[in-house]
């Protein structure tokens, strides 16, 4: 098995495409294996082609993979915001106007106090196919000793009995821990100069809407190796040895 896990992307649908190539190409090098590609959330906000990220990812993935789409914060977010527009309006502050704008035909304009006449625009033209691949967008997923969440786990908490807040938002209570979890958590929603390796954990969130490195962790085995847009890959990956329960 061969498994690509991708991290935030926030909108940039021109980095999504260029490493979906890059994936394509290694995966076709390794084609006898079993191969599963894990977007781990955060498509839409901050960067500037949301609804075109949407279009890519409810797509058909590279020849030769499974993929799986995880649910990130900014996804929630978004989808608490079409339901009460009035209620969940601090989306707006942290990306929703960007994804609300590439929604949106040229020349209209916001209203920044009129947040349900925001929310019915974007809701007249979110595809349907593209509001159904929210909604069917998975916490998190395991492949043997790995888990994979947007932001992370309650430590000491059993998978089963982890809160949807916690995996969609969590950061220092999971970030600062060093203690040994049941899996090596793999995550995003934490941004880092590179993919970040502890003996727990695994961050692949390299700011991609704002550093144009949009980064791939690669697990082979014993073999763990990363990509990106910016300096390509294959590479080995340097870290702590990993630990789980």
């Amino acid at each position: 098995m061969r498994i690509y896990a991708v991290g935030d992307i926030h909108g940039r649908a021109d980095l999504v495409e260029q490493l979906q190539h890059q994936i394509g190409q290694d995966a076709a090098e390794h084609a006898g294996k079993e191969l599963h590609l894990i977007y781990l959330g955060d498509y839409v906000d901050r960067g500037p082609n949301s609804r075109e990220v949407l279009e890519l990812l409810s797509a058909k993935p590279p020849v030769g993979l499974v993929s799986h789409c995880l649910m990130g914060n900014h996804e929630q977010a978004m989808l608490n915001f079409l339901d009460d527009p009035v209620g969940a309006a601090q989306w707006l502050k942290y990306g929703g106007l960007e994804t609300i704008e590439s929604y949106t035909s040229d020349g209209w304009e916001i209203d920044p106090d009129d947040v349900t006449g925001m929310a019915m625009a974007l809701r007249d033209a979110l595809p349907e196919h593209q509001l159904a691949f929210l909604k069917g967008l998975e916490l998190y997923q395991c492949f043997g000793h790995y888990l994979f969440v947007h932001a992370g786990i309650r430590p000491g908490v059993p998978l089963k009995a982890q809160r949807a807040d916690d995996l969609l938002w969590i950061r220092g209570e999971f970030l600062n821990s060093a203690k040994v979890h049941p899996f090596v958590v793999v995550h995003g929603h934490h941004v880092g100069d590179a993919v970040e390796v502890h003996s727990n954990r695994i961050c692949v969130d390299t700011g991609a809407y704002a550093t144009g490195s949009l980064s791939c962790l690669i697990l082979d085995g014993a073999d763990r190796l990363r990509m990106d847009t910016r300096e390509g890959g294959p590479f080995p990956l340097e870290g702590e040895a990993y630990a789980h329960g």
